[in-house]
């Protein structure tokens, strides 16, 4: 198991130094936990894989990494969001704090990250172009929120809308 280094900053005089450095402490606990776990799932299932542990937005990235792993993808990333859910839920029972860790398999995630930015940026020219807002697909909260993050990037806005397992994003026009 790789563990990404340590992030150390120096306090300031606001002391914020000093809460991202307790942040990312917590963080890299979380990961640890996680990777315990998943390495224990993998040892019950007989399935050979390595764990990255990373920090990245304000909370723990665990990767599981070569092996034959894509059923535990399953299919559009089911299997894998029971198995991030349950290594969630196995993180605060240790903590007792809510985990917000992402799980990639097999390089699921970050392959479906670069897909669906393209569909937003996409879809964020078609919005410039007819000035009216688009409805996308009904996706899951990550797959949302990628799209949300890059919409902002672009300078437009966008919302979800209606209820899981439907719920879709909304594209506007600037």
């Amino acid at each position: 198991m790789e563990q990404a280094e340590k992030i150390e900053e120096a306090p300031t005089a606001s002391g914020k130094g000093d809460k991202e450095s307790s942040l990312i402490a917590k963080l890299e606990e979380e990961g640890d936990i996680a990777a315990d776990y998943l390495e224990g799932l993998l040892d019950i299932t007989d399935l050979d894989g390595d764990i990255d542990i990373d920090v990245e937005n304000d909370r723990a990235a665990l990767a599981i990494v070569g092996g034959k792993l894509g059923h535990l993808v399953g299919r559009e990333g089911e299997v894998l969001d029971a198995i991030q859910e349950l290594t969630r839920l196995a993180v605060q029972t240790s903590t007792g704090d809510r985990s917000r860790l992402m799980l990639d398999i097999d390089g699921y995630r970050a392959g479906r990250k670069a897909e669906l930015k393209t569909v937003a940026k996409e879809s964020a020219e078609k919005v410039q172009e007819s000035k009216n807002s688009i409805k996308l697909a009904a996706m899951n909260a990550f797959e949302r929120k990628i799209i949300h993050d890059t919409i902002q990037e672009l300078g437009l806005t966008s919302e979800s809308e209606g209820e899981d397992p439907n719920r879709c994003v909304i594209i506007f026009p600037s």
